[in-house]
């Protein structure tokens, strides 16, 4: 059964999502504060976490997301009431897998989620790509750089995973978002930006994941 922890400081916001998440026969709790957000999500391993961005106290919802992607891959959906561009590329380049601006439908972040989660278990391609010291294992959604693990965030592996699918070929955003978020996702393109600086942070100079001015993206 899937177990989702919410984060959200706003009781209203808290119980309207754990009532739509247990609809879906999900296990749910909810938490008002990072501190206790940590204590649940370390007691009891989600398989995803909905974290509110401005929670009260010493410890906000970007401290939550840069301690849990310390030991964690567990996807993260930010809400937030902030709209700045800012918050948002700080977000995901964090390790968030999306980012939801309050007011929203609680059935948009459920539909949110199940992508996310979807994504996660895809398993379009049966074989290893290396690259140089760099080695991508789509079977087990795995990359290693000198045979030691790097942890990516759901999102991050989906969209290496789409460009080593089509290693050799010059991917647009569009296309990208299309392979690695699904055609239903609506954000901003530059999204896509944001993992890939990610992604050359991570695996480092052995990844070839080439610029094309003005076309996209290249890996290989």
């Amino acid at each position: 059964m899937t177990a989702i922890v919410v984060v959200e400081d706003e009781p209203d916001i808290g119980d309207l999502l754990a009532l739509y998440f247990r609809q879906e026969g999900w296990t749910v709790h909810v938490t008002d504060n990072g501190s206790d957000g940590l204590e649940a999500i370390r007691a009891r391993r989600p398989d995803f976490i909905v974290l509110d961005v401005g929670l009260p106290g010493d410890i906000d919802g970007f401290d939550v997301c840069r301690e849990v992607r310390r030991k964690s891959n567990t996807p993260i959906l930010f809400l937030t009431a902030r709209d700045d561009e800012i918050d948002r590329i700080l977000g995901l380049e964090m390790g968030a897998d999306d980012y939801v601006t309050k007011p929203f439908s609680p059935r948009e972040i459920v539909a949110r989620v199940k992508a996310i989660m979807r994504r996660g278990k895809d398993d379009p391609a049966r074989s290893d790509i290396c690259f140089d010291t760099i080695l991508i294992d789509l079977d087990r959604h795995e990359v290693t750089v000198d045979d030691e693990p790097v942890a990516l965030a759901t999102q991050e592996w989906s969209l290496l995973a789409a460009l080593a699918q089509h290693r050799g070929a010059v991917l647009s955003r569009q296309q990208l978002l299309d392979l690695a978020w699904g055609v239903d996702w609506i954000g901003d393109p530059r999204t896509v930006d944001v993992h890939v600086r990610q992604l050359r942070r991570k695996l480092g100079s052995d990844l070839p994941l080439v610029t094309v001015r003005g076309a996209g993206y290249r890996l290989g």
